[in-house]
Protein backbone atom coordinates (compact mmCIF):
# COMPACT_ATOMS: atom_id res chain seq x y z
CA UNK A 1 0.00 0.00 0.00
CA UNK A 2 2.87 2.37 0.78
CA UNK A 3 4.22 1.83 -2.74
CA UNK A 4 0.91 2.96 -4.23
CA UNK A 5 0.46 6.07 -2.11
CA UNK A 6 4.09 7.22 -1.89
CA UNK A 7 3.70 8.93 -5.26
CA UNK A 8 1.12 11.29 -3.77
CA UNK A 9 3.70 12.79 -1.40
CA UNK A 10 4.81 15.10 -4.20
CA UNK A 11 1.65 17.12 -3.59
CA UNK A 12 3.05 18.09 -0.17
CA UNK A 13 6.23 19.58 -1.63
CA UNK A 14 6.46 23.37 -1.65
CA UNK A 15 7.32 25.26 -4.81
CA UNK A 16 10.66 27.02 -5.05
CA UNK A 17 8.83 30.32 -5.61
CA UNK A 18 5.72 31.05 -3.54
CA UNK A 19 2.85 32.74 -5.41
CA UNK A 20 0.00 32.04 -2.97
CA UNK A 21 -0.52 31.13 0.72
CA UNK A 22 -1.11 28.14 2.97
CA UNK A 23 -4.91 28.40 2.78
CA UNK A 24 -4.70 28.27 -1.01
CA UNK A 25 -2.43 25.21 -0.74
CA UNK A 26 -4.96 23.56 1.53
CA UNK A 27 -7.20 23.30 -1.52
CA UNK A 28 -4.91 22.35 -4.40
CA UNK A 29 -2.39 20.31 -2.43
CA UNK A 30 -3.88 18.72 0.70
CA UNK A 31 -7.50 18.31 -0.45
CA UNK A 32 -6.48 17.28 -3.97
CA UNK A 33 -4.15 14.62 -2.55
CA UNK A 34 -6.84 13.29 -0.19
CA UNK A 35 -9.43 12.97 -2.96
CA UNK A 36 -7.01 11.25 -5.33
CA UNK A 37 -5.94 8.79 -2.63
CA UNK A 38 -9.60 8.04 -1.89
CA UNK A 39 -10.32 7.52 -5.60
CA UNK A 40 -7.41 5.07 -5.92
CA UNK A 41 -8.36 3.29 -2.70
CA UNK A 42 -11.89 2.39 -3.82
CA UNK A 43 -10.49 0.83 -7.02
CA UNK A 44 -7.76 -1.25 -5.32
CA UNK A 45 -9.29 -4.69 -5.19
CA UNK A 46 -6.20 -6.22 -3.59
CA UNK A 47 -7.17 -4.45 -0.34
CA UNK A 48 -10.98 -4.82 -0.35
CA UNK A 49 -11.52 -7.86 -2.57
CA UNK A 50 -14.44 -7.93 -5.00
CA UNK A 51 -16.66 -4.84 -4.66
CA UNK A 52 -19.78 -7.06 -4.59
CA UNK A 53 -20.54 -10.72 -3.82
CA UNK A 54 -24.06 -12.03 -4.39
CA UNK A 55 -25.49 -15.32 -3.16
CA UNK A 56 -28.23 -17.19 -5.02
CA UNK A 57 -29.19 -20.83 -5.55
CA UNK A 58 -29.70 -20.96 -9.34
CA UNK A 59 -27.74 -18.20 -11.12
CA UNK A 60 -23.93 -18.67 -11.22
CA UNK A 61 -22.17 -16.35 -8.79
CA UNK A 62 -20.06 -14.50 -11.34
CA UNK A 63 -23.06 -13.64 -13.51
CA UNK A 64 -25.11 -12.53 -10.51
CA UNK A 65 -22.31 -10.34 -9.20
CA UNK A 66 -21.92 -8.57 -12.54
CA UNK A 67 -25.65 -8.14 -13.04
CA UNK A 68 -26.30 -6.71 -9.57
CA UNK A 69 -23.26 -4.42 -9.80
CA UNK A 70 -24.46 -3.00 -13.12
CA UNK A 71 -28.16 -2.68 -12.30
CA UNK A 72 -27.79 -1.81 -8.63
CA UNK A 73 -29.01 -3.40 -5.43
CA UNK A 74 -31.77 -2.18 -3.14
CA UNK A 75 -33.00 -2.13 0.45
CA UNK A 76 -36.44 -1.97 2.06
CA UNK A 77 -36.47 1.17 4.27
CA UNK A 78 -39.51 0.01 6.24
CA UNK A 79 -37.50 -2.95 7.56
CA UNK A 80 -34.49 -1.00 8.83
CA UNK A 81 -35.81 -1.17 12.37
CA UNK A 82 -36.65 -4.87 12.47
CA UNK A 83 -34.62 -7.05 14.81
CA UNK A 84 -31.72 -8.68 12.99
CA UNK A 85 -31.91 -12.49 13.07
CA UNK A 86 -35.61 -12.55 13.95
CA UNK A 87 -37.89 -11.03 11.30
CA UNK A 88 -35.07 -10.05 8.90
CA UNK A 89 -31.62 -11.55 8.20
CA UNK A 90 -30.14 -8.05 7.95
CA UNK A 91 -31.57 -4.55 8.42
CA UNK A 92 -33.34 -3.49 5.24
CA UNK A 93 -33.21 -6.98 3.72
CA UNK A 94 -36.63 -8.64 3.71
CA UNK A 95 -39.28 -10.08 1.35
CA UNK A 96 -41.14 -7.40 -0.54
CA UNK A 97 -44.74 -6.84 0.53
CA UNK A 98 -47.20 -4.99 -1.67
CA UNK A 99 -46.93 -1.30 -0.89
CA UNK A 100 -43.33 -1.45 0.35
CA UNK A 101 -41.01 1.20 -1.03
CA UNK A 102 -37.48 0.30 -2.01
CA UNK A 103 -34.29 2.36 -2.16
CA UNK A 104 -31.85 1.51 -4.92
CA UNK A 105 -28.12 1.85 -4.33
CA UNK A 106 -26.29 2.73 -7.51
CA UNK A 107 -24.13 5.69 -6.53
CA UNK A 108 -21.35 3.45 -5.21
CA UNK A 109 -20.57 2.60 -8.84
CA UNK A 110 -19.66 6.25 -9.41
CA UNK A 111 -17.71 7.01 -6.22
CA UNK A 112 -14.23 6.66 -7.74
CA UNK A 113 -15.13 8.85 -10.73
CA UNK A 114 -16.82 11.49 -8.58
CA UNK A 115 -13.86 11.69 -6.22
CA UNK A 116 -11.48 12.10 -9.15
CA UNK A 117 -13.65 14.83 -10.68
CA UNK A 118 -13.80 16.62 -7.34
CA UNK A 119 -10.01 16.56 -7.15
CA UNK A 120 -9.87 18.23 -10.56
CA UNK A 121 -12.28 20.95 -9.43
CA UNK A 122 -10.03 21.76 -6.47
CA UNK A 123 -7.14 22.36 -8.85
CA UNK A 124 -9.01 24.78 -11.13
CA UNK A 125 -8.42 27.95 -9.00
CA UNK A 126 -4.72 27.07 -8.78
CA UNK A 127 -4.54 26.51 -12.54
CA UNK A 128 -6.27 29.82 -13.21
CA UNK A 129 -4.02 31.76 -10.86
CA UNK A 130 -0.85 30.11 -12.14
CA UNK A 131 -1.88 31.01 -15.70
CA UNK A 132 -2.73 34.58 -14.74
CA UNK A 133 0.46 35.01 -12.71
CA UNK A 134 2.47 33.98 -15.76
CA UNK A 135 5.76 33.33 -13.96
CA UNK A 136 6.20 36.93 -12.78
CA UNK A 137 7.48 35.95 -9.34
CA UNK A 138 9.73 33.31 -10.86
CA UNK A 139 11.32 36.00 -13.00
CA UNK A 140 11.82 38.44 -10.12
CA UNK A 141 12.83 36.35 -7.10
CA UNK A 142 14.00 32.97 -8.38
CA UNK A 143 16.97 31.77 -6.33
CA UNK A 144 16.76 34.48 -3.64
CA UNK A 145 17.16 31.80 -0.96
CA UNK A 146 20.24 30.30 -2.60
CA UNK A 147 23.37 30.47 -0.37
CA UNK A 148 25.34 32.56 -2.88
CA UNK A 149 22.70 35.29 -2.79
CA UNK A 150 22.15 35.10 0.96
CA UNK A 151 25.89 35.41 1.73
CA UNK A 152 27.17 37.44 -1.23
CA UNK A 153 25.98 41.01 -0.67
CA UNK A 154 27.06 42.13 -4.13
CA UNK A 155 25.10 39.41 -5.94
CA UNK A 156 22.09 40.06 -3.73
CA UNK A 157 22.32 43.78 -4.42
CA UNK A 158 22.24 43.21 -8.18
CA UNK A 159 19.07 41.13 -7.90
CA UNK A 160 17.45 43.71 -5.60
CA UNK A 161 18.30 46.48 -8.06
CA UNK A 162 16.55 44.50 -10.81
CA UNK A 163 13.43 44.17 -8.64
CA UNK A 164 13.46 47.90 -7.83
CA UNK A 165 13.78 48.79 -11.49
CA UNK A 166 10.85 46.51 -12.36
CA UNK A 167 8.64 48.12 -9.69
CA UNK A 168 9.61 51.60 -10.89
CA UNK A 169 8.75 50.83 -14.50
CA UNK A 170 5.46 49.10 -13.61
CA UNK A 171 4.26 51.30 -10.78
CA UNK A 172 0.48 51.16 -10.38
CA UNK A 173 -0.03 48.43 -13.00
CA UNK A 174 -0.82 45.51 -10.69
CA UNK A 175 -4.45 46.23 -9.78
CA UNK A 176 -5.86 43.32 -11.76
CA UNK A 177 -2.96 41.16 -10.59
CA UNK A 178 -4.29 41.42 -7.05
CA UNK A 179 -7.99 41.37 -7.96
CA UNK A 180 -7.61 38.18 -10.00
CA UNK A 181 -5.79 36.50 -7.13
CA UNK A 182 -8.53 37.63 -4.75
CA UNK A 183 -11.09 36.23 -7.19
CA UNK A 184 -9.30 32.86 -7.13
CA UNK A 185 -9.43 32.86 -3.32
CA UNK A 186 -13.18 33.50 -3.48
CA UNK A 187 -13.47 30.73 -6.08
CA UNK A 188 -11.78 28.35 -3.62
CA UNK A 189 -14.48 29.12 -1.05
CA UNK A 190 -17.31 28.79 -3.58
CA UNK A 191 -15.85 25.50 -4.78
CA UNK A 192 -15.64 23.83 -1.36
CA UNK A 193 -19.16 24.97 -0.38
CA UNK A 194 -20.56 23.91 -3.76
CA UNK A 195 -18.94 20.50 -3.47
CA UNK A 196 -20.51 19.97 -0.07
CA UNK A 197 -23.95 20.56 -1.60
CA UNK A 198 -23.04 18.33 -4.54
CA UNK A 199 -22.02 15.44 -2.26
CA UNK A 200 -25.25 15.86 -0.33
CA UNK A 201 -27.19 15.51 -3.58
CA UNK A 202 -24.99 12.62 -4.73
CA UNK A 203 -25.67 10.67 -1.53
CA UNK A 204 -29.43 11.27 -1.70
CA UNK A 205 -29.35 14.25 0.69
CA UNK A 206 -27.73 12.26 3.49
CA UNK A 207 -24.25 13.82 3.43
CA UNK A 208 -25.28 17.00 5.28
CA UNK A 209 -25.77 15.04 8.52
CA UNK A 210 -23.44 12.15 7.73
CA UNK A 211 -20.68 13.10 10.14
CA UNK A 212 -23.14 13.74 12.96
CA UNK A 213 -24.47 10.20 12.45
CA UNK A 214 -21.09 8.90 13.58
CA UNK A 215 -21.81 10.24 17.07
CA UNK A 216 -25.39 8.95 17.24
CA UNK A 217 -26.25 6.40 19.99
CA UNK A 218 -27.10 3.77 17.37
CA UNK A 219 -23.62 4.01 15.85
CA UNK A 220 -21.77 4.12 19.16
CA UNK A 221 -23.67 1.08 20.44
CA UNK A 222 -21.91 -1.81 18.70
CA UNK A 223 -24.58 -4.31 19.78
CA UNK A 224 -27.50 -2.45 18.27
CA UNK A 225 -26.98 -2.15 14.53
CA UNK A 226 -30.66 -2.32 13.47
CA UNK A 227 -30.81 1.42 12.85
CA UNK A 228 -27.24 2.21 11.89
CA UNK A 229 -27.43 5.65 10.17
CA UNK A 230 -24.14 5.04 8.37
CA UNK A 231 -25.37 1.73 6.93
CA UNK A 232 -28.38 3.46 5.42
CA UNK A 233 -26.04 5.53 3.23
CA UNK A 234 -23.59 2.74 2.39
CA UNK A 235 -25.31 -0.58 3.25
CA UNK A 236 -23.07 -3.63 3.54
CA UNK A 237 -25.84 -6.19 2.79
CA UNK A 238 -28.58 -5.58 0.23
CA UNK A 239 -31.04 -7.38 -2.07
CA UNK A 240 -31.00 -7.94 -5.82
CA UNK A 241 -33.53 -9.45 -8.22
CA UNK A 242 -32.55 -11.29 -11.40
CA UNK A 243 -35.34 -11.79 -13.96
CA UNK A 244 -35.11 -14.35 -16.76
CA UNK A 245 -37.23 -16.78 -18.77
CA UNK A 246 -37.57 -20.43 -17.75
CA UNK A 247 -37.27 -23.45 -20.10
CA UNK A 248 -40.89 -23.04 -21.23
CA UNK A 249 -40.76 -19.28 -21.55
CA UNK A 250 -42.25 -18.50 -18.15
CA UNK A 251 -40.80 -15.36 -16.51
CA UNK A 252 -38.78 -16.23 -13.40
CA UNK A 253 -37.48 -13.95 -10.68
CA UNK A 254 -34.48 -15.03 -8.61
CA UNK A 255 -33.67 -13.34 -5.34
CA UNK A 256 -30.07 -12.71 -4.23
CA UNK A 257 -28.40 -11.53 -1.05
CA UNK A 258 -25.49 -9.21 -1.90
CA UNK A 259 -22.56 -8.26 0.31
CA UNK A 260 -20.82 -4.96 -0.55
CA UNK A 261 -17.31 -4.91 0.98
CA UNK A 262 -16.54 -1.75 -0.97
CA UNK A 263 -19.03 0.18 1.13
CA UNK A 264 -16.87 -0.33 4.21
CA UNK A 265 -14.23 1.82 2.49
CA UNK A 266 -16.78 4.28 1.07
CA UNK A 267 -18.28 4.78 4.50
CA UNK A 268 -14.94 5.71 6.08
CA UNK A 269 -13.96 7.94 3.15
CA UNK A 270 -17.10 10.05 3.36
CA UNK A 271 -16.98 10.30 7.13
CA UNK A 272 -13.49 11.76 6.81
CA UNK A 273 -14.52 14.04 3.93
CA UNK A 274 -17.45 15.37 5.96
CA UNK A 275 -15.14 16.62 8.70
CA UNK A 276 -12.39 17.67 6.27
CA UNK A 277 -14.66 19.77 4.04
CA UNK A 278 -16.15 21.54 7.04
CA UNK A 279 -12.64 22.30 8.30
CA UNK A 280 -11.45 23.57 4.89
CA UNK A 281 -14.60 25.67 4.37
CA UNK A 282 -14.30 27.20 7.85
CA UNK A 283 -10.60 28.07 7.46
CA UNK A 284 -11.20 29.51 3.98
CA UNK A 285 -14.16 31.58 5.17
CA UNK A 286 -12.20 33.01 8.11
CA UNK A 287 -9.26 33.80 5.85
CA UNK A 288 -11.55 35.63 3.40
CA UNK A 289 -12.70 37.88 6.26
CA UNK A 290 -9.04 38.52 7.01
CA UNK A 291 -8.47 39.31 3.32
CA UNK A 292 -11.26 41.90 3.39
CA UNK A 293 -9.60 43.44 6.44
CA UNK A 294 -6.34 43.65 4.46
CA UNK A 295 -8.15 45.29 1.53
CA UNK A 296 -9.70 48.00 3.72
CA UNK A 297 -6.89 48.39 6.27
CA UNK A 298 -3.81 50.33 5.13
CA UNK A 299 -2.19 49.81 8.53
CA UNK A 300 -2.59 46.03 8.23
CA UNK A 301 -0.90 46.06 4.84
CA UNK A 302 2.01 48.05 6.22
CA UNK A 303 2.35 45.65 9.17
CA UNK A 304 2.36 42.64 6.83
CA UNK A 305 5.32 44.02 4.87
CA UNK A 306 7.11 45.09 8.05
CA UNK A 307 6.77 41.56 9.45
CA UNK A 308 8.71 40.32 6.43
CA UNK A 309 11.29 43.11 6.49
CA UNK A 310 12.84 42.72 9.91
CA UNK A 311 13.68 46.15 11.32
CA UNK A 312 12.83 48.12 8.22
CA UNK A 313 11.31 51.54 8.89
CA UNK A 314 7.51 51.47 9.10
CA UNK A 315 7.37 55.01 7.70
CA UNK A 316 9.30 53.98 4.59
CA UNK A 317 6.96 51.06 4.01
CA UNK A 318 3.92 53.31 4.48
CA UNK A 319 5.33 55.78 1.96
CA UNK A 320 5.90 53.03 -0.61
CA UNK A 321 2.39 51.58 -0.16
CA UNK A 322 0.49 54.88 -0.11
CA UNK A 323 1.89 56.90 -2.97
CA UNK A 324 -0.53 59.84 -3.54
CA UNK A 325 -0.26 59.52 -7.32
CA UNK A 326 -1.91 56.09 -7.32
CA UNK A 327 -5.59 55.29 -6.81
CA UNK A 328 -6.75 52.82 -4.17
CA UNK A 329 -6.74 49.72 -6.39
CA UNK A 330 -3.32 50.58 -7.79
CA UNK A 331 -1.98 50.79 -4.23
CA UNK A 332 -3.53 47.40 -3.44
CA UNK A 333 -1.91 45.88 -6.51
CA UNK A 334 1.53 47.24 -5.68
CA UNK A 335 1.18 46.10 -2.07
CA UNK A 336 0.34 42.56 -3.17
CA UNK A 337 3.29 42.44 -5.57
CA UNK A 338 5.68 43.68 -2.88
CA UNK A 339 4.23 41.23 -0.34
CA UNK A 340 4.76 38.25 -2.65
CA UNK A 341 8.31 39.42 -3.33
CA UNK A 342 8.95 39.69 0.42
CA UNK A 343 7.61 36.16 0.98
CA UNK A 344 10.31 34.83 -1.33
CA UNK A 345 13.20 36.69 0.32
CA UNK A 346 14.83 36.60 3.75
CA UNK A 347 14.35 39.53 6.12
CA UNK A 348 17.81 41.00 5.41
CA UNK A 349 17.21 41.13 1.66
CA UNK A 350 13.69 42.48 2.19
CA UNK A 351 15.00 45.28 4.39
CA UNK A 352 17.56 46.20 1.73
CA UNK A 353 14.81 46.14 -0.90
CA UNK A 354 12.61 48.49 1.16
CA UNK A 355 15.47 50.96 1.70
CA UNK A 356 16.53 50.97 -1.94
CA UNK A 357 12.96 51.12 -3.21
CA UNK A 358 12.17 54.03 -0.88
CA UNK A 359 15.19 55.94 -2.17
CA UNK A 360 14.39 55.20 -5.80
CA UNK A 361 10.74 56.22 -5.49
CA UNK A 362 11.33 59.31 -3.30
CA UNK A 363 10.47 61.88 -6.05
CA UNK A 364 7.17 60.15 -6.73
CA UNK A 365 5.79 60.59 -3.21
CA UNK A 366 7.64 63.68 -1.99
CA UNK A 367 4.29 64.98 -0.70
CA UNK A 368 3.61 61.87 1.39
CA UNK A 369 2.67 62.82 5.01
CA UNK A 370 5.25 60.53 6.61
CA UNK A 371 8.05 61.90 4.43
CA UNK A 372 7.06 65.50 5.19
CA UNK A 373 7.06 64.77 8.91
CA UNK A 374 10.46 63.12 8.58
CA UNK A 375 11.87 66.18 6.70
CA UNK A 376 10.60 68.58 9.37
CA UNK A 377 12.15 66.53 12.14
CA UNK A 378 15.49 66.49 10.34
CA UNK A 379 15.38 70.29 9.87
CA UNK A 380 14.61 70.81 13.54
CA UNK A 381 17.56 68.69 14.56
CA UNK A 382 19.91 70.67 12.31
Amino acid sequence: MLDIFSGFLQFLKFDAVCIDNNVFRLHYKATLMILLIASVLVTSRQYIGDPIDCMTNVIPGGIMDTYCWIHGTFSVPARWYDKKGESVPHPGVAPLVQGDEVVFHKYYQWVCYVLFAQAGLFYIPRFLWKTIEGGRMQMLVSGMFEPKLVVNKEARGERISTIVKYIQLNRGQHSFYFLKYFGCEILNFINVIGQMFFMDRFLDHKFSTYGLSLLSPETLDGENMNDDPLARVFPKVTKCHFDKFGPSGTPERHDALCVLPLNIINEKIYIFLWFWFILVASITGIFLMYRFAVVFGAGIRTAMIQARAGRASRDKIADILSEPGLNYFQQLGDFFLLYLIAKNMDDVATKELINELHTALRPAYSNAPTLKASSKNNSAVE
